[in-house]
């Protein structure tokens, strides 16, 4: 049976939470969580890929068990973001590694790949968007209305966002058999997000969402040039991030695999046999 350590680590004064599995020295694996989860959404994957591969999956600070300092003492950004998870992985030893994204861990995957291009190997996204097509317009309108102006009906809007309600249907829509999805996901999301002080973190990373759109063209441009392994295993009943948006990937990927299942935007907890099959089947050809 793998043994899944639970581990923090200080970044730049930031204490960040992760959980490591696997041998050390066989290829690094590095898993990204997405809004509002952490790093808890790979509980079950982790076991399945560290037979073979050294895996790392961290919170980002402000999700999870990492620090969630108030946004008057830290700026969420999604740079900032991408920043301490390098900190992170320079910290560990992680110089060379596949990343598995997922939502949030799309934009901050997508900088440090754009930061060192040679240090990722192979790429899984999985609901994980990097181009226009790729999102859903009605999730999304409510949040580039907060983009176009922050007021206090935009913000009503966008914290309807961190409800249970919501979080709930983030888990269960798309779901062929919504029994298969433990509640403890959504409850264990939310008590996470309602926390003091986090609806601002959460407000605040909305309205830097728009950063990364203007990162697409670069991103594409890395993605035709490195020739990096890509594969996008993504739930075709996603309403947030729709499967245009990882059919797109092959236009720019040399020679990607998508796989489209049938699930929502939380993969793992409705097909996770089937996205971890077609993972490994990927990383044992794109990993030497």
């Amino acid at each position: 049976m793998t043994s899944v350590h639970h581990r923090y680590a200080t970044i730049r004064g930031r204490q960040l939470f992760y959980r490591e599995a696997g041998p050390v020295g066989a290829p690094d694996v590095v898993l990204l969580h997405g809004f509002p989860a952490s790093s808890f959404m790979f509980r079950e994957l982790i076991p399945l890929l560290a037979d073979r591969y050294h895996v790392i999956a961290p919170d980002h600070v402000g999700f999870g068990l990492s620090d969630a300092p108030a946004t008057e003492e830290f700026g969420y950004t999604f740079d900032a973001l991408a920043s301490l998870t390098a900190g992170l992985l320079a910290e560990i030893g992680v110089t060379r590694y596949a990343m598995y994204v997922h939502d949030y861990g799309a934009p901050i995957g997508w900088r440090l790949a754009l930061a060192d291009p040679g240090a990722v190997t192979a790429i899984v996204t999985q609901n994980g968007n990097g181009y226009e097509a790729g999102f859903g317009k009605e999730f999304w309108k409510p949040v580039r209305e907060y983009w176009a102006g922050q007021n206090p009906q935009t913000e009503a809007a966008l914290r309807q966002a961190l409800t249970l309600e919501t979080i709930r249907w983030q888990y269960l829509h798309g779901v062929p058999d919504q029994s298969v999805v433990s509640p403890d996901t959504w409850y264990h999301d939310h008590g996470l997000v309602s926390r003091p002080g986090n609806d601002l973190i959460q407000l605040a990373l909305f309205a830097d969402y728009a950063t990364n759109l203007p990162l697409y063209p670069k991103l594409h441009a890395y993605l035709r040039a490195s020739r990096v392994p890509l594969l996008a295993v993504w739930g075709r009943n996603d309403q947030i991030f729709v499967p245009e948006g990882a059919l797109a990937f092959a236009d720019d990927a040399p020679g990607a695999e998508v796989h489209l299942l049938d699930g929502g935007h939380f993969l793992l907890e409705s097909q996770l046999d089937a996205a971890a099959s077609s993972i490994r089947r990927f990383l044992e050809s794109a990993l030497p």
